[in-house]
């Protein structure tokens, strides 16, 4: 593992919003890149024309693991004297990369779309922390969530995905995923990808909600009770509301940040 680490130069997606038009324009990009244990977070900020930069070093088994050499990471320093505010749940390094690169951040590519229904269904019932352990190995293994080649996957490879200890080794999930991929293209032949559909359940723009808290933050909606009821129907499995509205989080149909995070659009 420490070889393919050395290897490898992990980039995560850039993320870039703006917040609704009655308040402050702001848009962030971020550079997150994981390198020989050394993790790079550069954020620029568009509206300021400032670059803040987070230099940590982190050793490869706390990349691998998500592990934090401190309590709390929710609050880092982002420049002297300030503190960079997150939501709570973001506590290690790799929930502090994705809160700050992908959560909420708009998505519109097809194999990502794909790639957290996929995730997202693997989740049900053990932690997301868990799953983003588990996410590089998931996208060597399922082919990097191409769904034609998930949806021809046959016994013999349900066997090697069942004997991999890198994934969720629960055959109901991983079955859920080919019969899953199979619906997926049945949408994009219906509607021409993906996105069009999925989109069209937050009328083609992301809701921004605004919590205070975590305790304001829904596990469900009348939006994913439509989403998770039309995916059934389509032959989709794993995709309860709940479930699909951590997804619309994942993906940035809705806005979940809480209105003290830095990524909280309006700020």
């Amino acid at each position: 593992m420490a070889d393919a680490l050395r290897s490898r130069h992990i980039r995560y997606n850039t993320c870039d919003w703006k917040g609704s038009s009655r308040a402050q324009t702001r848009s962030c990009s971020y550079d997150c890149s994981v390198h020989l244990g050394f993790l790079l977070l550069t954020a620029n900020t568009g509206a300021a024309g400032q670059e803040q930069r987070l230099r940590r070093k982190m050793s490869v088994s706390a990349i691998m693991s998500g592990d934090d050499p401190q309590a709390d990471n929710s609050k880092m320093k982002s420049s002297p004297g300030k503190m960079l505010t997150r939501c709570e749940w973001a506590r290690n390094d790799l929930a502090i990369r994705y809160h700050d690169c992908e959560w909420g951040v708009p998505q519109h590519d097809d194999r990502v779309l794909f790639e957290f229904l996929v995730l997202e269904g693997a989740q049900a019932g053990l932690s997301w922390d868990t799953i983003l352990r588990k996410r590089e190995n998931y996208r060597t293994v399922f082919d990097s969530f191409d769904p034609k080649k998930v949806s021809r996957y046959n016994e013999r490879k349900i066997q090697l995905l069942m004997n991999n200890e890198g994934i969720v080794r629960n055959r109901l999930k991983i079955l859920s995923a080919i019969k899953n991929a199979k619906a997926f293209l049945d949408i994009q032949k219906e509607f021409e990808n993906f996105d069009s559909y999925v989109w069209h359940f937050v009328d083609g723009s992301p809701k921004i909600n605004g919590p205070k808290s975590l305790r304001d933050v829904p596990a469900r909606t009348t939006e994913s009770d439509a989403m998770s009821k039309d995916l059934k129907k389509r032959g989709f499995t794993f995709v309860g509301s709940t479930i699909c509205y951590a997804f619309m989080q994942a993906v940035g149909m809705v806005n979940d940040h809480v209105v003290t995070c830095f990524k909280y659009p309006s700020r």
